[in-house]
């Protein structure tokens, strides 16, 4: 289900533009020194009560009780069979635990996590039209946001509240920041950072996640993947020492007894196709040792540098080879790159 903007902002943002094209992310574009861009694509979920903490839990992958005032973490909600379900950030803003997760996936998870209440004292409420979302990224974010806030969160991982606003730092391969507040409270930012920002499409912003390595989950994603398959466990979104979650068995095993065949990498497709593929299409490989699919994508993006860029779950064996296909095995061929981030050694 795609939800509705916040119909303030989206007014706002309408009379802002007065019909003016936003830059979006295609071949040979160059992204600016600042790009700001609305976050209206992501979900919010609050979860608030006595009992918050304490049933968040014992329903996700990772140690709610690591989380403070001053960062926030990458997570996820897993089946019984340890699939995941969505995966989210999870911090605390204006007193209470907020998960954020692309919309295609709130709805669902926010339905899912009331039916598991029972007696516990939590009141679980859908934010998105509560809170807006803006990111900042490029090498002159960090000058303009030290104009409005007196600290920065310094890494990313790290976040700083200030004024109702609350300011998270974002891996990637230039600064990057989200910001998240009240309706009055974004568009007197919003308006205070231009001219000197340049909007852009949120699709820039998935480009960011996609090479930082960081995935994201949607419909035709759900249920496809064990969280050590798009890497959460390299990027502490898994804690194999809290205890029981959903799902918790089968991602402990695949840890302590089981051998991980498909992992996450960072893919690209060459310039000169005329398309990008989406989540959960298959991928192909004439080595695959399933004799089926050697792996599906998570997420793609066009590149600036033409083609696009994207996070595959592939078979290690199939990656190994360089051989992985896009449509069939005789398709367009993935280009293999580094992720920032190291595997574990085995």
């Amino acid at each position: 289900m795609v939800r509705e903007m916040n119909s303030q902002w989206e007014k706002y943002l309408e009379s802002t533009y007065s019909g003016q094209p936003i830059q979006g992310v295609s071949n040979e574009w160059r992204p600016p020194s600042c790009a700001l861009m609305d976050l209206s694509h992501l979900g919010l979920i609050q979860v608030t009560g006595e009992d918050a903490d304490t049933f968040l839990q014992g329903q996700v992958t990772n140690d709610i009780r690591e989380l403070g005032d001053e960062n926030f973490q990458i997570n996820s909600y897993c089946s019984p069979k340890g699939r995941m379900l969505a995966i989210f950030h999870a911090f605390r803003h204006a007193g209470a635990l907020t998960l954020q997760m692309s919309t295609e996936t709130q709805s669902g998870i926010l339905e899912r996590l009331r039916k598991f209440i029972l007696m516990a004292k939590v009141r679980i409420d859908d934010a998105s039209d509560l809170i807006v979302k803006v990111g900042l990224a490029g090498t002159g974010a960090e000058s303009l946001l030290q104009q409005h806030f007196t600290a920065l969160p310094d890494q990313p991982g790290k976040l700083q509240h200030e004024n109702g606003v609350t300011v998270m730092r974002l891996p990637a391969d230039r600064p990057r920041f989200e910001l998240l507040g009240s309706t009055e409270k974004m568009i007197d930012l919003w308006g205070a950072f231009l001219p000197a920002a340049t909007v852009c499409h949120p699709d820039y912003w998935s480009l960011l996640d996609i090479r930082a390595g960081t995935p994201n989950l949607y419909n035709d994603t759900a249920e496809l993947f064990v969280p050590q398959m798009t890497n959460l466990q390299l990027i502490d979104g898994v804690s194999f020492t809290k205890g029981c979650y959903t799902g918790q068995e089968v991602v402990a095993r695949m840890k302590y007894l089981g051998k991980l065949k498909r992992r996450m990498y960072l893919t690209r497709i060459q310039a000169g196709i005329d398309f990008c593929p989406k989540p959960g299409d298959e991928l192909y490989s004439s080595t695959s040792a399933s004799g089926q699919g050697a792996g599906k994508i998570v997420d793609a993006r066009p590149s600036p540098d033409g083609g696009c860029e994207l996070l595959a779950v592939l078979e290690i064996a199939a990656f190994e080879q360089d051989d992985v296909h896009i449509g069939s095995t005789s398709g367009p061929k993935l280009q293999l790159m580094s992720l920032p981030y190291e595997f574990e050694s085995h």
